[in-house]
């Protein structure tokens, strides 16, 4: 009963013509920033950050969230129809999908993603309120000791499920740990690591590091790519799928949402690791194996239903617990906090208007999308068509302003600069620029809550071994790491990312 009175005051939340707007408008630009290729949900949001300054905190984070699922609804349009993957987690759809139009059966591609998509979205989204609030409730237990645990749990978690080498993405957390620790001291009040800047003694702004490390240096490596166009058919055919398209895609769309919601979950996990994982299992379940790759509906359902519900789901450990699962969810973090919003237990009871409206808002978004997304495909399609050379220039300029407006400080803007190029060369060494904005983030956290456990225990270092959920999570951690050394872990690890790059 609790539950339905707390979703009603979600939707008198969430259907305010204010709400609506910013969700239609976060959808809508995250369909766009899907259907481009080279875009993605990280540096739209990093762009976008500074916006939320003037935005109420429901609408910047309901506009936020839509940009961040809608990418997944726009990325399977252009990997079906031109077998571009707009989305990383659309590379997938790309297998399967894009042989579906070759075979005359685009429209009906189109409508299985539609439907996998939104029966995924609706189902994680009830996840969410179902589960959010007695994982609340357990946040409340935890103590600075728990805390710390947990967000080395989620470090080491990160570490584990990004894709390409263990060793950089370890060496990536590294630096956003110690990127994280420039600015004052906290309790000493002693400003360390600013080399005597005045601009660096408050810290590095995690937007100005997003933007350049993941806005910037996505720019600058795809203008160097050569401008190619494919030509593109208006003709998708009949949007209806027959009875054994959907026969086969039914059950995939299923276990899709199943997986996909468990994945979202997980440190380091969302949409990319569960469309990944999705078509793993299709093809180990499938008794036609030999048919994937040649347009197999469930190859195609299965993991876009899967990257919904992984990108839905990973907002319950940032709206529980207060620590976020990738990089998108790190920007949401800092979203929350430009409005003095703490992310954690806490929001349920003190902003519960945002806390609801948010979960409601993602029904409402998913319900757009679908309506939104088959009418529009001509005009998604015509987008491709707008020479690289001029659109990246212009989200260029764009990325400057929003800088510019985070401070009104040009020194800002050459700082962003610095981190495009070296975010620049990261990219060509295929180092991710997540981690590194995760160890940013969770950094001062983890350094407070370790101090903290410290003088409650009076410098007794074993209290995070004696407390049993701090030793449980550090021992998951460790556990993790101990897997992951397997040679045999390691290899299939290895296999199931080789896609990815």
């Amino acid at each position: 009963m609790e539950l339905w009175e707390n979703l009603m005051l979600g939707f008198s939340v969430a259907v305010s013509p204010e709400n609506l707007l910013y969700a239609l408008m976060g959808c809508v630009l995250g369909t766009l920033v899907g259907v481009l290729p080279g875009l993605g949900p990280v540096p739209t949001i990093a762009m976008l950050l500074p916006i939320t300054y003037v935005l109420p905190p429901i609408a910047g984070l309901i506009m936020l969230a839509g940009i961040y699922y809608g990418t997944q609804y726009g990325g399977s349009t252009t990997a079906i129809l031109v077998n571009l993957p707009g989305e990383t987690s659309a590379v997938v759809t790309t297998l399967d999908g894009h042989q579906m139009a070759r075979n005359g059966r685009g429209g009906a591609a189109l409508a299985l993603a539609a439907i996998g998509s939104f029966f995924a979205g609706s189902v994680a989204t009830m996840l969410i309120a179902g589960f959010a609030p007695p994982l609340a409730e357990v946040a409340f237990k935890f103590g600075p000791a728990e805390y710390f645990s947990l967000m080395a749990l989620g470090l080491i978690g990160a570490v584990v499920l990004a894709s390409g080498s263990i060793m950089k993405a370890i060496a990536m957390i590294i630096l956003g740990l110690l990127l994280g620790m420039v600015g004052t001291d906290v309790n000493s009040g002693v400003a360390r690591y600013d080399f005597g800047i005045p601009e660096l003694q408050d810290g590095i702004d995690f937007a100005i590091v997003a933007m350049g490390v993941f806005g910037f240096a996505e720019i600058m490596t795809n203008l160097e790519l050569k401008d190619k166009r494919v030509e593109i058919s208006d003709k998708v055919g009949s949007l209806y799928p027959n009875r054994k398209e959907l026969r086969e895609a039914i059950p995939a769309i299923l276990r899709g949402t199943a997986l996909g919601s468990c994945l979202g979950i997980l440190p380091g996990g969302g949409a990319t690791l569960s469309a990944f994982a999705s078509y793993t299992l299709e093809k180990k379940v499938s008794r036609e194996p030999e048919r994937f790759g040649k347009g197999h509906p469930a190859g195609l359902a299965g993991p876009e239903s899967a990257n919904n519900a992984g990108a839905q789901t990973s907002f319950i450990p940032l709206l529980t617990l207060g620590i976020p699962g990738n990089a998108v969810m790190a920007l949401m973090v800092g979203a929350m906090t430009i409005h003095n919003i703490q992310p954690g237990p806490q929001v349920m009871s003190s902003h519960p208007d945002l806390f609801w409206g948010l979960i409601a808002s993602m029904w409402i978004g998913n319900l757009m999308l679908v309506v939104l997304n088959l009418p529009l495909v001509g005009l998604w399609i015509k987008l491709l068509k707008v020479p690289y050379r001029i659109l990246y220039p212009a989200i260029l300029v764009f990325c400057t302003i929003g800088v510019y407006s985070l401070n009104y400080n040009a020194f800002d803007i050459f700082v962003t600069a610095v981190f495009g190029l070296v975010g620049y060369v990261w990219a060509k060494l295929r180092c991710e620029g997540a981690p590194l904005l995760l160890g940013l983030v969770l950094g001062p956290m983890m350094e407070e809550n370790f101090r903290r456990a410290l003088l409650l225990s009076r410098g007794d270092f074993t209290t995070f071994v004696t407390r049993p959920l701090s030793a449980s999570l550090l021992g998951a951690a460790l556990l993790l790491v101990v897997i992951v050394a397997l040679p045999s872990i390691r290899k299939k690890r290895e296999e199931t990312f080789v896609e990815e790059t």
